[in-house]
């Protein structure tokens, strides 16, 4: 194993919520199994190092736009556990009171300016947020999370040739898990090198590793300051890899079990723990305790969730903008 640099407050806080983000997921898919949630669910394990990279990176008042699987990033972002999961099963006690749910997760305490159930749908909402931020010369980043299908959508080059020659600050954040839906990269784009795309815009970008979680960081840092001194946008790729269907109804038959296994031996969980313990700065009894925290916390979590009641009728038609 390498060397790591980091202090033990620092593997605590970035193993705890890339936990917390796994077993989020693994939970939400066990209640969409219930029926307990409903309706659709794209779920972010094995993914969880962008999230929690790309989120040390950035200033509590930085702001963030998400995609339809999205949970990762609300949870790295400082949203609650309780409120989060009470959101995805449509109670009042969500951040969107119930109406937003899983595809719409927004929390703007937090500075998450939402989810979407558009693919590329975070794209005008980042060169928007940038402008304002530009304009008002606030020092604050957004970070556009979006993944590789969402590339080839149209309003992606749109949204970056504004940012690009607006010199907006908006660092795009790609994440590459190598299939769009069931269509892989490959037959999808005929430039599979993505991050070449951001050059038809003068936009710098970087191709990292998204399974691990400091090489995220790593990255996310040096292009936020790029952005945050006022030279514009710039775009991180983030090779990585979803571990269950786009949603549920996805039985996964466009890929191998061979290659879902290469990808799962990498699993930025398990790789970063055990950087950690042969480095010294945790004990795998600090490991372990750290799981079973994470796992009492998603259980307060779904009990406050379940125990919540749904918005009353009569809220229907409040908080709606046209």
């Amino acid at each position: 194993m390498s060397d790591i640099k980091i202090t033990k407050d620092e593997a605590v806080f970035y193993l705890k919520q890339m936990m917390q983000i796994r077993q989020f997921e693994d939970k939400i898919m066990d209640l969409l199994g219930q029926n307990v949630a409903e309706g659709g669910s794209h779920l972010y394990a094995g993914e969880e190092a962008i999230a929690v990279g790309a989120m040390a990176a950035i200033k509590k008042d930085d702001l963030i736009t998400s995609t339809h699987r999205g949970h990762g990033h609300c949870v790295a972002k400082g949203g609650e556990l309780p409120v989060l999961m009470a959101e995805i099963l449509g109670k009042q006690t969500g951040c969107c009171k119930g109406k937003g749910g899983s595809l719409h997760l927004a929390d703007v305490s937090t500075g998450n300016l939402g989810a979407n159930g558009v693919v590329g749908g975070g794209f005008g909402i980042a060169a928007g947020a940038g402008l304002t931020l530009k304009m008002k010369k606030t020092g604050q980043v957004v970070l556009c999370f979006f993944g590789d299908g969402a590339i080839n959508q149209g309003i992606f080059h749109e949204s970056a040739n504004m940012a690009g020659k607006w010199k907006l600050p908006v660092v795009y954040i790609c994440e590459n898990n190598m299939y769009g839906m069931s269509v892989s990269v490959e037959r999808a784009s005929a430039v599979t090198d993505l991050g070449k795309r951001a050059a038809a815009y003068d936009i710098p970008s970087e191709t990292v590793d998204g399974m691990d979680v400091l090489a995220v960081r790593e990255a996310v840092d040096k292009w936020v300051d790029y952005s945050r001194g006022g030279k514009g946008p710039s775009m991180v790729v983030c090779n990585t890899y979803r571990y269950y269907g786009h949603s549920r109804s996805d039985p996964r038959a466009y890929r191998t079990r061979e290659e879902e296994k290469e990808w799962r031996d990498r699993d930025c969980i398990k790789v970063f723990g055990r950087k950690c313990v042969d480095n010294k700065i945790l004990t795998q009894k600090q490991v372990d305790g750290i799981e079973k925290e994470v796992a009492g916390e998603i259980e307060a979590a779904v009990k406050f969730a379940v125990d919540s009641p749904y918005p009353a009728p009569e809220e229907l038609f409040e908080d709606l903008y046209s």
